[in-house]
């Protein structure tokens, strides 16, 4: 069998790939689910980069404050009241905004009530670091919970047949779930990725087509328990009517199906 390139693989990712893409900023004001698409390594930097960065922000902050009050001149003078007790440096300024916005508290370096500024940048941190929290931790739990993993025990026979059924010609092929749970409102559908040519003369590269797979029955919503067979009718509306099967053979054309369902656990 002669080697063709995959629309679609069989792992169901998309065989394409996208250049001279010039509004590149569009990407940047969907900055969600651009961390989601990320891949893996992108994605852990950024989470580990995004704390940590916000983390020495503020630590320098705080270093700024105690350096500006004179506290780090005052260190050991037990009647000089500093904006943060235990403050002499800026590592322990950085251990103090790690402790406020992971809200640690171990309860050596604390902030005073003589300290305004420090007021003011304590309630700031802990409003950002709330929305660091939010954003991050809402970003790596829909980038766990992606339904690609799921379809990994979703099972499509590896052939498809064309063959009678009460005396009709079908395509079929059969999909199974490994998995206990059940896939809820599982609907099927199915496209034919083929290039054409237009009665005008155009040509369509990658022309999609719907293959009827139970639309207009109902036969297209699936109840998921047991292997189902899907099929397809080849009749007049059917793109395969006036194929051959030596035609179909020699013919570059690739059949997508998607199914699509709720995860009954989640």
């Amino acid at each position: 069998a002669r080697k063709r390139q995959r629309y679609v693989e069989k792992d169901g990712k998309c065989n394409v790939q996208h250049g001279n893409v010039r509004e590149t900023y569009r990407y940047l004001t969907d900055i969600f689910t651009t961390l989601v698409d990320l891949k893996w390594r992108f994605s852990l930097l950024i989470f580990i980069l995004a704390y940590a960065l916000t983390w020495l922000f503020f630590g320098l902050i705080w270093w700024v404050i105690a350096y500006s009050r004179g506290d780090l001149e005052h260190l050991g003078d037990h009647s000089w009241t500093p904006c943060v007790n235990n403050l002499n440096g800026f590592v322990s300024a950085f251990l103090f905004s790690i402790e406020t916005e992971t809200t640690i508290g171990y309860g050596h370096r604390v902030i005073t009530d003589t300290c305004p500024e420090g007021i003011v940048l304590l309630l700031l941190q802990a409003i950002l670091g709330s929305m660091v929290n939010a954003f991050m931790v809402g970003c790596m739990f829909v980038k766990i919970s992606q339904p690609n993993k799921r379809a990994e025990t979703l099972v499509f026979s590896s052939h498809a047949v064309v063959s009678l059924r009460d005396d009709r010609l079908c395509l079929m092929f059969r999909v199974g779930d490994l998995r206990d749970s059940h896939i809820v409102e599982a609907s099927i559908r199915a496209k034919l990725i083929q290039s054409k040519q237009t009665q005008e003369g155009e040509f369509i590269p990658l022309d999609q087509t719907d293959l009827s797979v139970g639309f207009e029955t109902g036969d297209d919503r699936l109840f998921l328990v047991s292997p189902l067979i899907i099929s397809h009718e080849i009749d007049e509306r059917s793109p395969f009517w006036d194929v051959s099967r030596g035609q179909l053979e020699r013919d570059d054309f690739e059949i997508v199906v998607i199914l699509e369902g709720m995860v009954e656990a989640t």
